[in-house]
Order: C-alpha cells, then structure tokens, then sequence
C-alpha cells in the first residue's frame, strides 16, 4: 500500500517517512503544497497524510481542489487547530480523519489502518482469496493453514491482488502502488516479484495470480 506524505517539516517528513516503510508501506513525500497537490493528482496511492500549513498551497486549498475533482483518496489531516469548528470544517470539505499536532506515530498508524480496510473479504485486519489468509496488523501470510514467509514488497504485492480479486491490474498501477516514485518503470522489478510470490504460495495450492496479456496480471481462481 502506498502513501502520500505532504509535509513542509523535514524531521516530522523523515520520521514519518521510516516508521510507514518499517511498517510495510510504500512512501511518496512533497514539502510544499504545489508539489503534494501535483503528485496526488497525478501518482496513484492508498492514502493521504496531509499538513494543514503548507507553503505554496495549504492543505485546506489541497483537499478541496482533490475533491472538485472527484479524486476520493482517503485523506488523513495534520493539523495544530483543535477548535471544534476547525474540524468540522476539515471533515466538511472531504478530509476522512485529522489527527492534532503533536501526536504518537502508534496512533496515526491505528487511524490509517482504520481508513485503509476494506469490508470486502475481510475480517477485522484479515483479507482471504480461496485458501490464503493475509493479516495486515501482523504482516503474516497462511495458505492452507501453512505460514508462508513474504519480503516487505512480496507481501505488498499480494495485498493489493487481494484488495482488488478478480481484477486485471496493469503493470502501471502495480508500479505505482508498491513502489516509490524513484522506481525505475523499464526495470523487469514487477516481474521477478510476481514470480517469486508465485513460487511461494504455490508451494501449498495451484497458481491463483494469472498474467494477462498485454494488459496485467490477475488474483484469480481461474485463468
């Protein structure tokens, strides 16, 4: 899963920045609004840590011009305001959460583990397609009843696929979910990680992630 951070503050950026990627997240970061407003328009992500000060353009101009849009990224605010009538203003104009200033990266991570499920397949933070079992809150993969030992990417990779079953995702999408936007886009990188993950969960059931050609790859029970 990837995230957006739109932060001026280079030491909040930088610690944000490590606890999400030790947690098994994907990373993009602008320090001003122009530059955030140009990569959530343009960059797919998960989610959106937004700061309410920004230069260039603040978060509140971010967030209403994303909406008029009709780009629903889920956003999470940053912001020192704890007036009531603040807050409201933020949820009004389409923000999903606001956390105040200054506040524990433990608790952040709780709402935006909140904000990513998905009621589909799911049981509070377990996804499941066929015989596997995913569950975010522990980074942990069984299929069959048999763990199975994920990389940090291996493990993104198919919680995407099972965020999204019976889906063709092409290899753009994949690309900008899972990896950063220093990746390099001509690298055969996808591939030898769609191939490993498939070696492993093979291990213990048939094949479930399919290529389609010229347009993707799969998570499905048929091809």
């Amino acid at each position: 899963m990837k995230i957006l951070i739109i932060e001026d503050d280079q030491e909040i950026t930088r610690s944000l920045a490590i606890n999400f990627k030790e947690s098994g997240y994907t990373v993009d970061i602008a320090n001003n609004g122009e530059r955030g407003y140009l990569l959530a328009g343009t960059n797919e992500c998960d989610l959106i840590i937004l700061d309410y000060n920004l230069p260039d353009l603040n978060g509140r101009d971010i967030i209403k011009k994303l909406r008029q849009e009709k780009n629903h990224t889920p956003i999470i605010m940053l912001t020192v305001h704890s007036e009531i009538s603040d807050k409201v203003d933020l949820l009004s104009l389409g923000a999903d959460d606001y956390i105040t200033k200054p506040f524990a990266f433990s608790e952040l991570l709780a709402r935006v583990k909140t904000i990513l499920r998905r009621p589909r397949s799911r049981i509070g933070s377990i996804l499941k397609f066929d015989n596997i079992l995913l569950d975010t809150d522990k980074c942990s993969v069984t299929r069959a009843k048999e763990k199975i030992s994920l990389s940090f990417k291996e493990f993104s990779l198919l919680e995407y696929f099972m965020i999204n079953p019976e889906r063709v995702l092409s290899r753009r999408e994949i690309m900008e979910h899972i990896w950063d936007e220093n990746a390099d886009p001509f690298s055969n990188t996808i591939e030898v990680h769609i191939m490993n993950l498939r070696k492993k969960l093979e291990q213990y059931g048939h094949n479930l992630i399919f290529t389609v050609p010229n347009r993707g790859y799969k998570l499905t029970r048929q091809a």
